[in-house]
């Protein structure tokens, strides 16, 4: 007889293996950058995780205390991700998983259901957090040449590690549904959690790391590391975990840690599973209401769309974008992160010390007026890859009725780039400015950036949209089409062009600055005016051209979609 607790985790063995059978065009492509670039990631991690850890083994026991508090400052900042990221899978597993309907109806025990399900659940809140973590302690073990049994508890480590926050997380998740509907709670939970994240990251600045870097905070290293040794407590798992591996790493084996992590996680799966047959069923039937229509009726956008000088066509386009925008709140919460990294961004410009080196502060300044110009071309294209990429993909399958409609697709694809068009302009060019004002750079850089991310904004979101039409994936959320074959080339595309555009305003602007200042007795000779005035000109005639076919050729592939 088979038993119902492993075979419920084969049909997700069995997908992930027809996905790998039937590859899509690109998936080669997108496996070798994203395999790159994790290899890339996880080299760095370990190099950084070697080199730390042997540069403290001079330090004797010095450095056994910092290595001590690393660990479990290490796990600790795993462990509130684990927490939320196990709130956010068990809604989607526990409730709102499409195969839910079915095996809520067929003869499985309660029991093995929540086994299945909970363990679909510790595997996709902790597989992120397993790939950072291992490279990192691999890097530990490594430069302290830990022995082998070190690797082999860092394995049972992690494991129990890793359900204590997810078995918590769940509970929460189980409360909050039988409180409010899941489809609610989905979008309550999204906005706390992704609030929290920002604070936690605004946090973690705020402590300023750099002031061990300065001579004349010297005397107050003590209580910084006093401040470091504050959250680690004996009664978080985090402790637990960074007292087992310590113990490792020097030969030996703490066998009271290593016990309390076990049994907390055993503990916490036997008190969930009995929840779970308790209340899952009465929250699972909460969530299957309807979800609420919002902001069906706007007035407000109707009136402010109505004054636009617009087509009625594209007006009434521009409406059903920005309603359907806004009634998913999975979409424009994500804006918050974002905006935490930004002031995050704009935060590092402010305490940045450059005048203790003045002889060279001016010229560091400019540097920075550059290095910010190519880092909000990123900012904007990692926006216009999340939101206005999949502009067209969001149709879904009511794109049908678009291809029926008296609308021609020159409209539809339009009305996308300029919806989106102002909102991305206005977000990178006040990150710009706000940027350069604090580093206070030459105003001649000022204009330069800001005419440049003017341009850039036209090249990057007519790219966005021209190569969304152009792979579409009417079957897939945003985030699987930001991350497809498309989005991938969109990247690549929007990295070279980033890069070339900065080349082409950042030389010519150098020469003009070192001609202004005097510097090695520069000058500017007409050769040398035509050069810069070139240079300019060739910047934005690529912007512009990126911009202009891109969006050709969007319009074009939807006027062959549609014969």
């Amino acid at each position: 007889m088979t038993q119902p607790f492993p075979f419920l985790l084969l049909p997700h063995a069995w997908a992930s293996r027809n996905r790998v059978r039937r590859r899509e065009k690109g998936d080669a492509l997108r496996g070798i950058v994203f395999g790159t670039i994790g290899v890339l990631v996880s080299g760095a991690l370990f190099y950084g995780a070697f080199w730390v850890t042997s540069q403290l083994s001079a330090y004797e026991e010095f450095g056994d205390y910092l290595l001590r508090l690393g660990l479990s400052w290490l796990f600790l900042s795993f462990l509130a991700f684990l927490a939320f990221s196990g709130v956010v899978t068990a809604l989607s597993t526990f409730f709102l998983s499409d195969d839910l309907r079915l095996l809520m109806a067929s003869p499985v025990p309660a029991r093995r259901l929540f086994f299945a399900r909970f363990a679909r659940t510790v595997g996709s809140a902790s597989w992120m957090v397993v790939i950072f973590m291992a490279p990192v302690l691999i890097g530990v073990g490594v430069g302290r040449c830990a022995p082998y049994a070190f690797y082999a508890t860092m394995i049972a480590t992690i494991i129990p590690f890793s359900i204590i926050p997810v078995a918590l997380g769940s509970a929460c998740t189980l409360f909050v549904v039988n409180v409010f509907p899941a489809r609610r709670a989905r979008d309550l939970l999204m906005l706390m959690g992704l609030v929290f994240a920002a604070a936690v990251v605004l946090l973690l600045r705020f402590i300023q790391p750099e002031r061990l870097l300065r001579v004349e905070s010297l005397p107050d290293i003590t209580d910084f590391f006093a401040t470091l040794q504050s959250p680690v407590t004996p009664m978080l798992p985090s402790f637990w975990a960074g007292e087992t591996l310590f113990a490792a790493v020097q030969g030996g084996f703490d066998w009271l840690h290593q016990s309390a992590l076990w049994t907390t996680a055993g503990a916490f799966t036997v008190m969930l599973g009995a929840a779970h047959g308790r209340w899952h069923f009465a929250g699972y039937s909460r969530s299957q209401e309807a979800p609420k229509t919002r902001f069906a009726h706007f007035r407000t956008l109707d009136l402010v769309a109505a004054a636009l000088p617009l087509s009625p066509v594209r007006r009434q386009l521009l409406v059903k974008d920005i309603k359907v925008f806004l009634r998913d709140v999975s979409q424009w919460v994500q804006l918050l992160p974002l905006l935490a990294l930004v002031l995050l961004y704009l935060y590092n410009f402010r305490v940045l010390d450059l005048d203790r080196i003045p002889y060279m502060s001016g010229f560091i300044k400019n540097v920075y007026a550059l290095i910010n110009l190519g880092m909000a071309g990123f900012v904007m294209a990692t926006v216009a890859v999340r939101f206005v990429f999949p502009a067209v993909s969001a149709e879904g399958s009511a794109f049908w009725i678009i291809r029926t409609s008296p609308i021609s697709m020159h409209d539809f694809l339009w009305s996308k780039f300029w919806t989106a068009l102002l909102p991305v302009f206005l977000f990178t060019e006040a990150l710009t400015i706000a940027a350069n004002q604090l580093l206070g750079v030459d105003p001649f850089l000022k204009l330069v950036a800001g005419g440049s991310i003017f341009f850039l904004t036209f090249a990057l979101v007519g790219l966005a949209c021209g190569l969304g039409a152009r792979y579409p994936r009417f079957n897939a959320d945003a985030t699987q089409a930001a991350g497809s074959y498309g989005g991938v080339m969109f990247m690549i595309a929007a990295v070279a062009l980033i890069i070339v555009t900065v080349v082409l305003v950042g030389w010519p602007s150098s020469m003009y600055l070192m001609s202004q200042n005097g510097q090695f007795g520069f000058r500017l000779t007409p050769e040398r005016r035509a050069m810069i005035v070139a240079s300019f000109t060739a910047a934005g005639a690529t912007c512009m051209a990126t911009w202009w076919l891109s969006m050709k050729s969007g319009v074009r592939a939807l006027d062959e979609m549609s014969k």
